[in-house]
């Protein structure tokens, strides 16, 4: 069955993005809930490229649609320290777990290995190319991010595994919980675009006001059509 995905898109360009810095007072609060419309594809079948010491059971754990979305304002211009948001990634099942992660420059991400075989994380993405070799399960090896961007990470041995870091210069992003609701604190007044990203959908945006000493509402929807 073929499946073909469409999600709508509003770009909305600021000239003048709002400013904020790690120690101002008088911010706003934006909260909300991210709607997924239907199901998308879940995760690819193994490949048979490393057989002779693949998982004996390929068992990939399910996980919800909604861990794969991140929520972030566009184009703000952030002052001061960056707070640091260090992650984990782990590799299972041939799995990356979870597959979509948000950091802020400068932090780190590992790379565990809880596989009973090898596993070479690497990327080619122009935000943080980088290639941690091959190293068996108990191992961990990490990478520090230091420039803002999509970084895709996907695995030399196992062609199916892939995940996607977003690299912020803000510490305005959230990974919405199982039932879609997000909260963005300490936000600047002004005006901003609010973005709902799904790694493999796409996103969808609106503006947005944030008014100092009070919460905004806003609902997001990723709208999916699947097609036989």
């Amino acid at each position: 069955m073929r499946r073909l995905f469409f999600v709508a898109v509003l770009l909305v360009a600021w000239p003048s993005p709002p400013v904020g810095t790690a120690t101002e007072t008088g911010t706003g609060t934006i909260q909300g809930r991210v709607l997924l419309t239907s199901k998308v594809r879940g995760n690819p079948l193994p490949t048979a490229a490393y057989t002779p010491r693949a998982v004996e059971r390929y068992e990939p754990k399910s996980a919800p649609e909604i861990q794969n979305v991140l929520v972030y304002l566009r184009d703000v211009v952030y002052r001061g320290p960056l707070p640091p948001t260090p992650r984990e990634i782990v590799q299972e099942h041939e799995a990356f777990v979870p597959r979509v992660a948000a950091v802020t420059r400068g932090s780190a991400v590992s790379f565990p290995n809880a596989d009973p075989i090898f596993h070479n994380v690497f990327s080619l993405s122009g935000a943080g190319p980088f290639d941690l070799g091959r190293y068996p399960s108990p191992q961990t090896r990490t990478r520090i991010f230091t420039k803002p961007g999509l970084v895709k990470v996907f695995c030399h041995i196992h062609s199916q595994m892939s995940a996607s870091i977003k690299v912020f210069d803000h510490p305005f992003f959230a990974a919405p919980d199982a039932t879609g609701s997000f909260v963005l604190r300490d936000v600047p007044p002004g005006r901003y675009t609010i973005v709902g990203w799904h790694e493999r959908i796409g996103e969808r945006s609106r503006p947005i006001d944030v008014t100092a000493g009070q919460s905004v509402d806003v609902t997001l929807s990723l709208p999916v059509e699947e097609l036989p």
